[in-house]
C-alpha cells in the first residue's frame, strides 16, 4: 500500500519523466513512441520504478537498452525539474510495460 507521499512524487515522476522522454527522444530515438505509463516508488523515496510503453513494441527491448544505458543523463535532467520538490532525487529502475501487447493478444485470441 502506497502512501499519500509516495503516490504524489510518483506522479511527479511519471509527468516530469514523460516531458523528459518527449523532449529528448525526438533527437534521441528517431521516430519511436516512448510514453510513461506508471511510476512506483519505493517506501524509502530511494528508488523509482519506471514503467515505459513503446511504439513500435518491435523495439521495445532495443530501445529499454538505450535508455538504460542514458539512465544518468535522463536522472539529471530529472533533479532539474523536481529538485525543489524532492531533497534527493532517486535512482531510476526502467522496465518496459508490455501490457498493451497483453491485451491485443487477448483481442487477438477471442476473435478466433
Amino acid at each position: 500500500m502506497e502512501t499519500t507521499r509516495q503516490n504524489k512524487i510518483s506522479r511527479l515522476i511519471q509527468k516530469d519523466m514523460a516531458d523528459i522522454l518527449q523532449k529528448e527522444g525526438k533527437d534521441l530515438f528517431h521516430g519511436v513512441l516512448i510514453s510513461v505509463t506508471k511510476v512506483r516508488i519505493t517506501p524509502d523515496l530511494s528508488i523509482a520504478r519506471v514503467y515505459l510503453s513503446i511504439f513500435p513494441s518491435e523495439k521495445g527491448e532495443a530501445i529499454l537498452l538505450e535508455v538504460k544505458k542514458l539512465h544518468s543523463k535522463l536522472r539529471g535532467l530529472l533533479g532539474l525539474k523536481v529538485g525543489k520538490q524532492l531533497r534527493i532525487v532517486p535512482q531510476l529502475d526502467f522496465h518496459l510495460d508490455d501490457s498493451l501487447d497483453y491485451i491485443e493478444n487477448i483481442d487477438r485470441l477471442l476473435k478466433e
